[in-house]
């Protein structure tokens, strides 16, 4: 009798050990995925401080360089683009179209030297240069964060709860090659 219910306890004991290791690597890939998800926000959130500040920018230039229509609407169009685009991938391909419009619009202010002495425009600027310095940092942040999660969830064990549980590795935010080349602009 005792025997048995030694070897009761113990199974019992094992038992709850290890529904304690999986509800604590359940946990985890839960906190892990919630954290991805939360850089990712920060990631949307400055795309759309920069979007959101373009309309000011393109107003100021406008009343200086009135003959740019083409840029103008590229513009609209990339800010309409990333502010309905429904996944990574479209939200990554409207940052790229949409810094693309930025460039070329800082490149067309190179040809109006009164506009780059308006201190509405270089308040923009420097607004628009701490935005992109955010953009940098949330990206980074939010890859650093995804790595961080696959590298958890592809661990062993963690690999065999993860696909028990449906936790999937998560996407890089990448630019694109475009996205990596600077216009030279001075003022």
């Amino acid at each position: 009798m005792k025997k048995g219910l030694v070897a009761l306890i113990v199974i019992v004991v094992l038992i709850v050990i290890i529904v304690a290791q999986v509800i604590g690597a359940y946990n985890t890939m839960v906190e892990l995925n919630e954290d991805v998800d939360n850089k990712w926000s920060q990631v949307e959130n400055n795309l759309q401080r920069r979007a959101d500040m373009i309309p000011n920018l393109v107003s100021t230039v406008k009343g200086y360089a009135q003959h740019e229509e083409k840029i103008y609407t590229d513009i609209a169009e990339a800010r309409s683009k990333l502010v309905g685009a429904g996944n990574m991938n479209e939200l990554a391909e409207a940052n790229d179209e949409l810094s693309g419009a930025i460039s070329r619009l800082l490149v067309v202010v190179e040809n109006y030297p009164q506009l780059k002495a308006d201190k509405n425009f270089i308040q923009l600027m420097d607004n628009l240069e701490n935005t992109e310095n955010r953009i940098a940092i949330s990206r980074k942040d939010y890859n650093d964060t995804v790595q961080k999660y696959n590298t958890h969830i592809q661990k062993f064990p963690m690999n065999v709860f993860a696909g028990l549980f449906n936790f999937e590795k998560r996407q890089y935010f990448q630019a694109s090659e475009n996205s990596q080349t600077v216009p030279e602009v001075s003022f």
